[in-house]
Parts: C-alpha cells; structure tokens; sequence
C-alpha cells in the first residue's frame, strides 16, 4: 500500500480542525481507556489498520490488557466488557453503521442506562472523531506500523 497524501503536511489547519475535537473528549471527562475501546472498535469497522495499531498501542499505554484488545472485535460473546462498556460499543457501532442501523432506540436507551446526557454527547464526539479519523488514514493511505505513541497518552495510565 502507498501512501496518496500526507493529510497532515498539505492541510495543517484541519488537522489542527479534528485535533480540537479530539481535545475536547479528552478533557470530557470519559475514561480513556473506554474511549480507547471506543476508538479501536470504529477502527475495526472501518477497516481502519493504520488506526487499529495506533489505539491497541493506547490502550495499552492506558493499561488496557491484552485479553480485553483481542476480543474488541467480537466483545459481544465475551464476559470481558463492563455494561458500561458494552452500552458504549453498542452506541459506537450504531453511530459508526447509521445509514444501516439508523442508530436505533434500543442503542439510546442503553447508553442512557449507563451515561450522563453530556457524557453521550462526549461519547459521541468521540465516535464523530475516530470516524473522521479512519476516513483520513483510509482514504490517504497512512502507514501501519509507524504510529509512535506520546507521552500525553502514557500520562492517563
């Protein structure tokens, strides 16, 4: 795979653009860890490797185990998973599908069930981001593998 475009050379000011969302969820209050599983699990969906090596090194640096990573994408058949946790991956992969899950009640009311209004909104941000962020990487081509994790992450563990 080649890379098409260094996004982030050509057009800094909407790097800096998504960098302010990602601020905001991180300054919301939400775990980081749950966001990393938030952040993986998109990944997944979107076929995103570029990101999936990125957030398993997050998570990771957040304290997040090994067990727990590989079962991200198939967290429904496994006990690993708070029900804050599975409320959370359920509403990121009705947000992350909408044109196909239209993003169903039954999400909303367990994520209601586990999370404040502002935390939705927060949670939410966060899906909104990654999504923006799996299109990028995809689109673009960005390399996996090279993705080398800052201190602001290691800080949260």
């Amino acid at each position: 795979m080649t890379r098409r475009i260094d996004h982030a050379r050509v057009a800094p000011e909407a790097v800096r653009a998504m960098s302010g969302l990602e601020s905001y969820v991180r300054r919301s209050g939400l775990e980081p860890e749950l966001v990393e599983l938030v952040k993986l699990r998109a990944s997944y969906m979107n076929g995103c490797s570029y990101c999936v090596d990125m957030h398993t090194k997050d998570a990771r640096l957040a304290g997040e185990t090994e067990q727990r990573l590989y079962a991200v994408p198939v967290w429904r058949e496994t006990p690993f998973f708070t029900p804050r946790e599975r409320a959370a991956l359920a509403w990121t992969e009705s947000v992350t599908a909408l044109a196909v899950t239209g993003v169903p009640d039954e999400a909303y009311d367990e994520v209601r069930a586990h999370f404040s209004e502002e935390e939705i909104v927060a949670l939410t941000m966060a899906i909104v981001a990654i999504n923006g962020w799996n299109r990028l990487a995809v689109s673009f081509r960005a390399e996996p593998g090279t993705y080398q994790p800052r201190e602001r992450v290691a800080a949260h563990a």
